[in-house]
């Protein structure tokens, strides 16, 4: 199951990226890229209800972890169609207002859900028999209404939200995305002379952006009150790297399995053996 998934889903990503080369208007790559996810899960349906020797641990997998990654791919684009067709006509302001609206959208399914997003982000597997395991419901805990109007031969109580919470991570990109472009004149003053030649950064981009987070987090720039985008294009005119769409793999950072803020670990431990070296001398 693991192997076929795996290639419906390079298959899926492939031609994801071709829609989105083929135009970069976002209502017509949505309508697209919604054909094709569409015709992906019916695939990954249909193999799922003939596959033969189904487990317990297979079934957990497959709708904690597999099919939510396909499902999340409708509902965001699902979802990237409705905010372009219903944006409104205006300034700049106008239109950054409906996006601000549409972000605060994302928040208020997270305050819903805050203990659903707890369970998930910290790997934890006690409820997963309930969650997981096709007609194994209780009413007692949280369920989307959703659960009643679906094919329950390919559905749990919680598979749906699960993709929810990814696609909305995705959404909240591109809402900040947009916003990042109605703002990018004028907003990030560029250095009156080059800055002087600096050591250069040779870690993973990765690392650098955890570092980034970490210390946006912490307020350190101007008494907190600096952007993130406008903290890590300082980083990136400082180190001459381009650190891409760094919110987007700041989502890969939250969704690793074991510790999350690696880098951070790794630079505290080696701080304290130079420290323990440095009192040795």
């Amino acid at each position: 199951m693991k192997i076929f998934s795996e290639s419906l889903m390079s298959e899926l990503q492939q031609q994801l990226k071709m829609i989105h080369l083929q135009t970069e208007n976002p209502i017509q790559s949505a309508e697209n890229a919604m054909k094709s996810s569409v015709a992906a899960l019916e695939r990954l349906k249909t193999f799922f209800i003939k596959y033969k020797g189904l487990n317990k641990k297979e079934e957990i997998e497959f709708f904690r972890d597999i099919k939510p990654k396909f499902a999340s791919k409708l509902i965001y684009y699902n979802q990237i169609y409705s905010i372009e067709t219903n944006k409104p006509l205006g300034s700049h302001k106008t239109i950054a207002k409906y996006y601000n609206a549409e972000l605060l959208k994302l928040k208020v399914f997270f305050k819903q859900n805050q203990e659903f997003y707890r369970y998930c982000r910290t790997a934890n597997n006690c409820l997963d028999n309930k969650y997981f395991i096709r007609a194994k419901y209780d009413l007692k805990l949280m369920m989307d209404s959703v659960y009643y109007q679906i094919d329950h031969r390919f559905s749990t109580s919680h598979d749906y939200k699960v993709a929810r919470m990814l696609a909305n991570d995705e959404i909240k990109i591109f809402l900040e995305e947009q916003m990042q472009k109605l703002q990018r004149k004028g907003i990030i003053p560029q250095p009156s002379s080059p800055l002087p030649k600096g050591p250069k950064w040779t870690g993973s981009k990765v690392e650098l952006i955890e570092l980034i987070y970490a210390l946006h987090t912490e307020g350190v720039f101007n008494n907190g009150a600096s952007g993130l985008k406008e903290v890590t294009t300082f980083f990136e005119i400082a180190f001459n790297i381009d650190l891409g769409q760094f919110n987007r793999v700041f989502i890969e950072i939250r969704n690793r399995k074991s510790e999350r803020t690696k880098f951070l670990n790794t630079l505290k431990n080696k701080l304290i053996i130079r420290m323990d070296d440095a009192d040795e001398n």
